[in-house]
């Protein structure tokens, strides 16, 4: 009873009629997406990671300016890539065919793009200015004054877990919730360490194991219906976390392209576009090997490269595109009408 308690004072404190999370995808989300998950009752995100601070306050003020609900801004809490210049010249060796059939040569090095969180106090400037209600951490967790700041800010907290040794670690943290990503989910895995050990943990599965840590779990991965909503709370989940079903509204920022590479229904898990495992449509990037693939997330800025010029010329087989193991089960409309059909 006391775990039920909790789980709906988190639903609540929230202000979710509707037990269902937009996943944030950074580079999909986009204000009018967010809003519009959050007006109809579910909990919608931004995924910021991408952005610098000034971008990513814009983004949040574009989303508060349609709705006043609470919403979910997402900041990757990563370590620093280290640096090694003969892996890096190697990668960059291997790509430069792919750049040759499209008559253009690898940029000369290799660049970090993507700020961690922990290095970024501007990002926590932000975030305490505008106070969008819900923060969510991948990649680990950021300091412990980062997260009392928040915590003061009177933000929900959560935390991305794919094992019990990270959901242990949210719960010593002092957050409000765990969102259980299971091996099916489309993007990066929100795993601390990348290269400890996976077991792969399905959604259900890692419910089952995670029931007993003691805080409310929002579920994860293969969650495309009200089927499997219900599915997921039966389980012992609180809501659903979904990212996939929501590619395919008409308020995302996916690509026409993107959009279209759902329809095969079929993904890989991947290090060879960012340097971090990560699951997407099955293509010519994200089907080559990937063990020498530099540390995240110096491979993106090659890639970008690579996928803009093949683009232009009709080749969008480079292209990182997101996504989970059943996006073959994707289907289009509004976000409040996606919301609907996943509402249990």
């Amino acid at each position: 009873m006391a775990e039920t308690k909790g789980a709906m004072m988190l639903l609540e404190r929230i202000g979710m009629r509707v037990p269902v999370v937009q996943a944030p995808m950074a580079g999909v989300t986009t204000p009018a997406l967010a809003a519009a998950v959050a007006n109809a009752g579910g909990l919608g995100s931004l995924g910021v990671a991408a952005m610098d601070a000034a971008r990513a306050g814009q983004e949040v003020r574009a989303t508060r300016a349609l709705t006043s609900a609470r919403f979910n801004v997402n900041v990757f809490c990563h370590r620093p890539p280290r640096r090694d210049a003969a892996k890096e010249k190697a990668w960059l060796d291997s790509l430069a065919p792919d750049f040759a059939r499209f008559g253009a040569a690898p940029p000369e090095m290799l660049s970090d793009g993507y700020r961690p969180f922990a290095d970024d106090p501007e990002m926590l400037a932000m975030l305490l200015a505008e106070r969008p209600g819900v923060v969510s951490f991948h990649f680990g967790l950021p300091a412990p004054e980062q997260l009392a700041a928040l915590r003061d800010s009177g933000a929900v907290l959560l935390g991305s877990a794919t094992n019990i040794a990270d959901a242990l670690a949210i719960e010593a943290a002092g957050l409000d919730g765990i969102v259980a990503q299971g091996w099916q989910a489309g993007g990066h895995r929100g795993v601390t360490d990348e290269n400890a050990p996976d077991a792969r943990l399905e959604t259900l599965p890692l419910l089952s194991a995670l029931k007993d840590i003691g805080l409310p779990l929002i579920a994860a991965g293969g969650i495309m219906s009200r089927t499997d909503v219900q599915a997921a709370l039966d389980a012992g989940a609180v809501a659903a976390q979904c990212g996939t079903a929501f590619l395919v509204a008409d308020e995302a920022g996916t690509s026409a392209p993107h959009r279209a590479a759902l329809t095969a229904g079929r993904t890989r898990m991947t290090r060879a576009i960012s340097g971090r495992p990560a699951r997407g449509v099955e293509n010519l990037i994200s089907s080559r090997g990937d063990s020498a693939a530099p540390d995240y997330p110096l491979p993106y800025s090659a890639l970008k490269a690579l996928h803009g010029v093949a683009s232009k010329a009709g080749e969008y087989g480079y292209g990182p595109f997101w996504a989970g193991t059943e996006c073959a089960r994707a289907r289009s409309g509004t976000a409040a009408e996606i919301l609907s059909r996943l509402a249990p």
